[in-house]
């Protein structure tokens, strides 16, 4: 979902020093020696997997059988063993809401245009949705957070109502406040948040202004995302009835007519929003009707294990989703959303480490601890196929080492720097910035915390149970001038490609960065998966409390 390659600027929490504290273990990534992956295979798997006969690999469409039958025969011919009852693939209960384009809305008296003004879908089989003058209520950023002291609900019934709502959180407008984690978004500042704290307040629907710099994307995103099949996790009956029934996207522009047409202006509310929590009747309702259909069909994610030695009980968890969005039939031209860099690239990347690994085995260099390559569906559609295997893993969680995610990896050649997202989280990352190092390479935290990039990949389905995951690659100075000039270009050609049908493979892209990027996860691997250390979460993260570190973070402030 998330792209990693233009990031990099400013380090987060300075661990990458020589002299901060890491916990034992990665000293033995001393002792390994760089491997050679296959560039020509890597770059194969990029072109196969988003190739136009895969039809942009939606979950439960011919382009999934394609993706499953490709990554099976890949997995069997390393030797990997299939975690699900002896077979790779482990069904994971999905149900497809595609909301009918001919919607009828108005708020405020106002009448809006599906697509080019707001975008609304509904996760609920009861055949459509059908709203006649639901107050709108203004709650802020839609934040429900005891720890900063914050409530955007307060004293509200959101019984019968529906909310309007900011996104990110107020430490993105007020970054020097001291609210929340300031331009570094919290996970109160995700759409998934905003949606189930409206459903947990009774609310009937929930509505979030979309703005592009606290978004981080533009409208083309939600327009190209938020549109057509829409799909989830099958859920219970008790879990469906406590949902909102209608959920949804405000172009800023449909947004601030909204607000004048109810006396009030929406940037001089903004302003109020970020300073303190607020909520506020609009006075205005919302009348909303489309026909909605769900269809039900197993989605798969695809697991492959290769055991451990002496140490086979304790799992390393690679994980890369396989899915992007497809395929749009209303659209003029080209049609397919293949995915290439989101992601055929991170797909490629845990094969390619698979191999290598498996080679390493066979050879009589295995691990003792087990690794486990799980390539997950439904990613784009929520962190689907992730969150099904972290409630239903094929491993028990507390035997669960480490998750190392790959979501798009670097075309744009070698870099000085190295990014890890949410970077100052946990232990693990010890590992990969002494990987690094060892490649004279700098780590850094990433150049936009504000678009919340831990929260927004599989990793963070792992995280919440307290494995330590990360999410990593890339960086933002290249290794020399030639590739930097290389880099202007490419980054040229792929501007606004971001879950668009331009997301496509291209011949001359330079996959050098991407297999230096797998060097690092390779030979951290190698080491934790000898090592009997448990990494943990520093004291001050949000997990801290589930795994914590046996170590206070240290940095070298000289």
């Amino acid at each position: 979902m998330l792209r990693l390659y233009p990031l990099c600027a400013l380090a987060m929490l300075s661990a990458c020093s020589p002299n901060a504290s890491v916990p034992d273990g990665t000293s033995a990534l001393a002792e390994l020696k760089p491997v050679q992956f296959n560039e020509a295979r890597f770059r194969n798997d990029i072109k196969t997997l988003s190739s136009d006969e895969f039809e942009g690999r939606a979950p439960t469409t011919h382009g999934e059988k394609l993706t499953l039958d490709y990554l099976t025969k890949a997995f069997t011919d390393m030797g990997l063993k299939g975690a699900y009852q002896g077979s790779f693939l482990q069904p994971v209960p999905m149900v497809s809401y595609t909301a009918d384009e001919a919607q009828q809305v108005t708020l405020a008296g106002l009448p809006f245009k599906y697509r080019q003004d707001l975008v609304l879908s509904s996760r609920h089989d009861n055949g459509g949705v059908n709203i006649e003058n639901a107050p709108l209520v203004f709650v802020g950023y839609g934040v429900n957070a005891p720890e900063y002291a914050w409530n955007d609900y307060q004293d509200l019934d959101m019984k019968g109502k529906i909310a309007v709502i900011l996104v990110n959180d107020p430490g993105f407008a007020r970054p020097d406040s001291g609210k929340f984690n300031g331009k570094a978004m919290t996970y109160y500042g995700r759409w998934s948040y905003k949606f189930e704290e409206a459903s947990r307040q009774g609310a009937l629907g929930a509505l979030i202004i979309h703005d592009t710099q606290p978004a981080s994307y533009p409208w083309s995103v939600v327009e190209n995302s938020w549109t057509g099949a829409q799909q989830d996790l099958v859920l219970s009956k008790a879990e469906q009835n406590s949902r909102i029934q209608v959920e949804g996207w405000l172009a800023l522009d449909t947004a601030t007519q909204l607000f004048e047409k109810a006396g009030l202006s929406l940037p001089n509310l903004m302003a109020r929003a970020a300073d303190s929590p607020i909520n506020l009747p609009l006075e205005q309702t919302a009348s909303i009707a489309f026909k909605n259909k769900a269809e039900y069909a197993n989605s798969y994610n695809v697991v492959a294990t290769l055991t451990g030695s002496t140490q086979a009980d304790e799992q390393i968890l690679y994980i890369a989703h396989w899915d992007h969005i497809g395929k749009d039939e209303t659209k003029e031209g080209d049609q397919i959303y293949n995915g290439a860099m989101d992601n055929a690239s991170g797909t490629a990347g845990i094969l390619e480490i698979a191999r290598q690994l498996a080679d390493n085995a066979k050879q009589g260099h295995g691990l003792a601890r087990s690794v486990t390559f799980i390539a997950t569906t439904g990613e784009e559609q929520g962190l689907l196929g992730s969150r099904y295997y972290a409630a239903n893993p094929l491993y028990p969680i507390d035997k669960t080492v480490a998750v190392l995610n790959l979501d798009s990896t670097n075309i744009y050649g070698k870099t000085k720097d190295y990014t890890i997202v949410g970077k100052g989280k946990s232990e693990l990352e010890n590992y990969l910035i002494e990987a690094a190092t060892q490649q004279n390479r700098i780590s850094m935290g990433e150049k936009n915390p504000a678009s919340g990039g831990f929260f927004r990949s599989d990793h963070f389905s792992f995280a919440k149970l307290g494995i330590p995951a990360v999410f990593a690659g890339g960086g933002n100075e290249a290794i020399d001038d030639a590739t930097a000039a290389y880099k202007t270009q490419m980054q040229a050609t792929m501007k606004g490609c971001y879950h668009n049908v331009c997301d496509e493979y291209h011949e001359n892209w330079d996959l050098s960065g991407a297999l230096q990027d797998l060097q690092v996860y390779y030979q951290a691997t190698r080491a934790l998966g000898n090592s009997q250390d448990w990494p943990g979460y520093y004291q001050g993260t949000e997990f801290n409390s589930l795994r914590p570190a046996k170590k206070q973070l240290v940095t070298d402030t000289k």
